[in-house]
């Protein structure tokens, strides 16, 4: 036999290298770049597109709001890299800045070159002001006077009345003015807030003229078309939307609070007037008007993203509900249920028979739910121990967990308020759940309680037998 073959050593590759990693930021927005694919995509569903765009622009709000943040705080205290990228903060925001106005750019793109005109092929229409016949003009004018007037708060800018508050991602309008105000001073700005209590899609009466069942207006274009009702004797010179989106990460030291929930709740009313880092403006605004804004806002040419729509592309989502039309939507499915609980079997006797795996969304989440409400209308349950990160609203969950408590079982809940964006609905829920008598807690300290499992104590035979969910989802039934 020949000697055995040499091979050539191999280089162990060195993982230290910032060339094996990616920015977690940086994929963040790739991620997002992927989402607007499908919408992109012309095999999606119409409607589906519409949703699939909505969810881009929700996903970078949030992405703004505490990412894009975070990095802002560490630049200005200097921090230099930290991750495995060995990317500085300048140098992430800098990446950012130039991807994220890309793929905002491409978004708009896509709204008013291939969707709009798209929906407007199925019947489905936004009216522009310059197309708005005196119909839908008279009657836009009336719902104006009558709907949306009343609740507006006009502030013209000058010593005595300053710059309001401007609420985190609320629709604003900045308004170039020449005149005096009733007080006989000159006036060149003013703001106008709208109300969240306003729907920013006022769908038309089918009883104008040339009017359809699926015409829409927007809110931006009926506040444009009338504003200068609400400054009467004056010259309007412009009327521009901008939306400003601020740091809402909510920070709380573990180590120095008494009281999570107070703290939790002081820091949501906080977040909603954080630091401003993104302004969203109406892509006409004249530069003047633009850097005024960016001045008091204190940001940068980079945090200005100037869109040709509304700047709240997510308000759009409410066309999917209002348009009831099923053939440009995904068909319905519908889950299945395991063989074990079919017929309205016993919860409890399957599981002593056998584990029983769900995979969500292809088999339903009513068997969680069943088994939760079960157990609270069972005289032998003893007690239920529960994790809860999201449940959303109306949660038939928490609905059996206080009806449970209310019965006199032991019901602990341990909720985690910091699941982001949900705080104060899970602060309320644990509210709720605490006056129907059940033990509440709010995680580990230094932690974050993501895990979802539930365990139900049950007295059979004289003895004690416990069943148990694990679950790598919410319990929610919506996600």
């Amino acid at each position: 036999m020949g000697s055995p073959r040499q091979h050539a050593p191999m280089d162990t590759p060195n993982f230290n290298l910032s060339d094996y990693y990616l920015n977690r930021e940086l994929s963040t927005l790739e991620f997002n770049r992927r989402v607007l694919e499908v919408a992109l995509d012309p095999t999606t569903p119409l409607l589906e597109r519409l949703k699939f765009l909505c969810i881009v622009s929700t996903n970078l709000d949030e992405f703004f709001e505490v990412r894009v943040s975070g990095l802002k705080q560490r630049q200005e205290v200097g921090s230099g890299a930290t991750g495995q990228d060995m990317m500085t903060p300048r140098q992430v925001l800098d990446a950012i800045g130039e991807q994220a106005h890309e793929l905002v750019d491409r978004q708009y793109q896509f709204l008013n070159e291939e969707l709009i005109p798209a929906l407007d092929a199925e019947g489905i229409r936004f009216i522009r002001r310059s197309q708005w016949n005196e119909s839908q003009r008279e009657w836009l004018h009336q719902h104006f006077m009558n709907e949306v007037e009343p609740v507006l708060s006009p502030i013209s800018l000058d010593p005595a009345r300053p710059f309001p508050k401007i609420l985190n991602k609320s629709l604003n309008f900045i308004v170039g003015l020449d005149g005096i105000h009733a007080f006989g001073r000159p006036v060149s700005r003013a703001i106008v807030q709208a109300p969240r209590s306003l729907p920013r899609l006022i769908q038309l009466s089918q009883s104008l003229p040339d009017t359809g069942p699926n015409d829409f207006v927007f809110l931006s274009s009926i506040i444009h078309a009338f504003v200068d009702e609400l400054f009467t004797g004056m010259d309007i010179e412009g009327c521009y939307q901008f939306r400003v989106t601020r740091n809402s990460d909510l920070y709380v030291d573990n180590e120095e609070v008494d009281d999570l929930m107070r703290a939790l709740e002081g820091e949501l009313i906080a977040s909603r007037y954080g630091a401003a880092v993104r302004l969203e403006i109406a892509h006409d605004c004249p530069p003047d008007l633009s850097q005024y804004l960016l001045d008091l806002f204190r940001l940068e040419e980079e945090d200005l993203y100037r869109v040709n729509g509304p700047v709240n592309v997510n308000r759009l989502m409410a066309i999917y509900n209002l348009v009831q039309r099923d053939d440009i939507k995904y068909r319905p499915f519908t889950p299945g249920v395991p063989p074990a609980l079919a017929g309205g079997a016993d919860v409890f006797e399957a599981i002593r028979k056998n584990d029983i795996l769900l995979h969500h969304p292809y088999e339903s989440f009513s068997p969680v739910l069943e088994l939760i409400k079960r157990a609270a209308d069972d005289s032998a349950v003893q007690a239920i121990k529960i994790t809860l990160y999201r449940t959303g609203a109306d949660s038939a969950i928490v609905d059996s967990l206080v009806a449970a408590a209310q019965k006199g079982k032991e019901v602990t809940v341990s909720v985690e308020l910091r699941a982001r964006f949900d705080e104060a609905a899970n602060i309320e829920l644990a509210n709720r759940l605490q006056q129907a008598g059940a033990h509440v807690v709010y995680g580990v300290v230094g932690f974050k309680t993501h895990c979802k499992m539930a365990m139900i104590v049950r007295r059979e035979s004289g003895q004690l037998k416990r069943y148990v969910h694990l679950s790598t989802g919410n319990y929610h039934s919506g996600t």
